[in-house]
């Protein structure tokens, strides 16, 4: 390297250097998709966790629902059945006396402010 003229060493240190610093922008670059997808690959573990934790907590309810014990709930209390043994209780209203009539409050309008009334104005609902 000794016999190389000054100028062509300078040259050779320069275009050593230019690549030095492509080799760094290229590393960082690297770098930069590496914790890209890291994040990507830590939501998706995340996402995969939830649905397993769903896809368990659906197959506990067939579960349940396959059972005696589901059926017999709801044979009490969605379906009205009795065992045998038990005694069914129906209230009955007394005779004559007349029906109650549940009223519905009707409700009161919430009074709008001006500014309120000018925004429905200019950019609608």
């Amino acid at each position: 390297m000794s016999a190389l003229p000054f100028h062509v060493r300078r040259v050779l240190i320069i275009i050593g250097i230019v690549v030095l610093v492509f080799m760094i922008l290229e590393f960082n670059r690297r770098l930069e998709e590496l914790n890209l997808l890291t994040e990507q690959a830590e939501i998706f573990r995340t996402e995969v966790t939830q649905a397993v934790r769903t896809q368990n907590a659906l197959q506990t309810a067939v579960a349940y629902a396959n059972s005696t014990a589901a059926v017999e709930e709801w044979a009490r209390v969605d379906g009205h059945y009795i065992k045998d043994g038990d005694l069914p209780v129906v209230p009955v209203e007394a005779p004559g006396d007349p029906p109650i009539i549940l009223a519905t409050p009707i409700p009161t309008p919430t009074p709008m402010q001006n500014w309120e009334v000018w925004y429905t104005l200019f950019f609608g609902d």
